[in-house]
């Protein structure tokens, strides 16, 4: 409601405070939904630059995850770890848009900022100092027995309660149901790469927690392939005071966060200039309920481990 008595630049800071750990992917939903009903057209350089900070966002919201699922578990250690590597992208974050958590960075028309002189060199010495220390966290945290107890053949969900619950991201993917935005149907400059859809066999939650382990590497191997090639370019096609009036009629765009697809839904008079309904599409909301399914019969405990192989960010639902 607040969203529908502002003007459509406007709207992107709110997306921040939903699901906090996927604001940039959530920013980018907004904007592009924006552009696609407005008719804006970005080019090659703020589509690259949009990619690359998602999928340094994605690696930073599975760090915390997996940090936060080793505090779950009680194997504090994890935490730590995690959020040494988390604090290295959080300082590349914060010195291209001065903020680390709610950045309403990507805007309709482009990016608020475009990127440092040095942002290249730093988020390559990134990858390589990240690809041994997921082997670091496989030894620390996927090997250990007592997780695995924990997690392996605890609260199994097929793919045909998942879809039937409205379920995406990782908790779909678990199930074996390779559906990833970013391969289907392909934005920013995600058809022009290659990677892998991770993929589980029974939905349990080892499944759950080991096909967001392995798109950590995955993600790296986006960014390695755009990094080195962003192209010549302004960061902005359009001057930031400039009213953006949506067309008439509804207007939808959705985008593959790190915990499923963000859905943004703009409906239009054609007259003023703010929209007439706004509607958000969010992936905690559906993945929360699975846990009608998931939990009866378990133990207690086994609830701590379904909550958070779940990976839940709750303001999003909270709304």
């Amino acid at each position: 409601k607040m969203c529908e008595r502002l003007a459509p630049r406007q709207i992107i800071p709110l997306t921040d405070r939903m699901d906090y750990l996927s604001a940039l992917m959530n920013n980018w939903c907004v904007a592009k939904t924006v552009e696609t009903a407005a008719g804006i057209e970005t080019n090659p350089r703020i589509e690259t630059i949009r990619t690359i900070m998602s999928e340094l966002q994605r690696l930073q919201s599975h760090m915390l995850w997996w940090g936060v699922l080793g505090v779950d578990m009680g194997a504090f250690t994890a935490f730590l770890y995690a959020l040494r590597e988390r604090e290295i992208i959080g300082e590349i974050f914060e010195e291209t848009f001065g903020a680390r958590l709610t950045m309403n960075y990507i805007q309709p028309g482009g990016l608020m900022y475009d990127i440092k002189p040095d942002f290249q060199a730093k988020v390559k010495k990134l990858l390589a100092y990240l690809k041994p220390i997921f082997a670091e966290y496989e030894t620390l945290l996927s090997g250990n027995i007592i997780l695995q107890e924990r997690l392996r053949n605890i609260a199994p969900m097929d793919a045909e309660k998942a879809l039937s619950l409205g379920c995406t991201g990782p908790v779909l993917r678990a199930c074996g149901v390779p559906y990833d935005l970013r391969k289907i149907e392909p934005y920013g400059m995600y058809g022009k790469v290659e990677f892998n859809v991770p993929v589980g066999t029974i939905g349990d939650c080892w499944d759950r927690y080991y096909v967001r382990m392995l798109e950590l590497p995955e993600s790296v191997r986006i960014i390695e392939q755009l990094i080195d090639s962003i192209p010549e370019g302004p960061h902005m096609v359009m001057k930031y005071g400039v009213p953006i009036k949506i067309p008439e009629g509804i207007h939808y765009g959705q985008v593959e966060t790190a915990r499923g697809v963000f859905g943004t839904m703009i409906v239009s008079d054609g007259k003023g200039k703010t929209p007439y309904r706004v509607h958000f599409r969010s992936p905690n909301f559906n993945n929360l309920w699975a846990v009608t399914v998931l939990a009866p019969g378990w133990r207690i405990a086994d609830l701590i481990a379904i909550q958070s192989t779940l990976d839940l960010v709750i303001p999003d639902i909270d709304r």
